[in-house]
């Protein structure tokens, strides 16, 4: 069977599996796809195929297969998991592959942590999410458009205003690009704390980056006019 077979098979086949209850037939089907072990390459596509169809628990079992293999696993592997978390809202478990990280001195990129990031802002952890954040400055890792976006977006969601406007500044001394989320929530700020005219400069600057504007943003701006009368 060759490399892309093997993904095609588990792709096929695994994200219809239930676990624990099909645990076996799982495990069976990794057997088969890798008869002699399994591999690197192969498998990260594995786990970032079924982190896409949100196939946590299956995820999760693959991982655990291939650590038993003895697969020499990297901080793709550990991305695509920790992505898988980040989409079913596991923000735990997302925390626990970043531990289990350190633990196996596999280092971490800024991939890795916008994923745990991004597991957190979905489950409204806006204290972790900033807690990673941090992490990033501590580990010489340069945060971009994904890290401040979701972080302002968990801050957002948990009204902490004043922490995302100070993300929001951040963001600006280190020129990083914004992107319709980081906007949205800004502009959501302004709403919330009654300054109209910046929430409108906010759109303003929003158009002329050339940022795409959503269902959110014309939402946001009618209620800023509306406000400001």
């Amino acid at each position: 069977m060759t490399a892309d077979q093997s993904i095609r098979s588990c792709l096929e086949v695994l994200p219809r599996l239930k676990v624990p209850s099909q645990s076996d037939a799982c495990l069976a089907t990794l057997d088969q796809a890798f008869p002699r072990g399994p591999d690197p390459r192969v498998s990260t596509c594995i786990l970032t195929g079924l982190a896409k169809k949100c196939a946590f628990d299956v995820t999760y079992l693959v991982f655990s297969w291939l650590e038993t293999n003895e697969c020499e696993l990297n901080h793709y592997h550990y991305s695509a998991a920790i992505d898988a978390c980040a989409r079913t809202n596991s923000w735990t478990n997302a925390l626990q592959f970043l531990r289990k990280m350190s633990q196996c001195m596999v280092e971490t990129n800024t991939i890795t942590l916008n994923a745990a990031i991004s597991a957190c802002e979905k489950a409204g952890e806006w204290e972790k999410a900033l807690t990673l954040f941090s992490m990033m400055a501590h580990s010489d890792l340069e945060p971009n458009t994904v890290t401040f976006s979701a972080t302002i977006s968990a801050c957002k969601k948990n009204n902490e205003w004043e922490r995302a406007f100070e993300l929001f500044k951040v963001m600006a001394q280190h020129s990083v690009d914004c992107n319709t989320v980081t906007f949205n929530a800004m502009i959501s700020a302004c709403v919330k704390d009654g300054e109209w005219k910046q929430a409108l400069q906010l759109f303003v600057a929003m158009a002329r980056s050339q940022v795409r504007s959503d269902t959110i943003t014309f939402s946001a701006v009618i209620s800023s006019c509306e406000k400001g009368g």
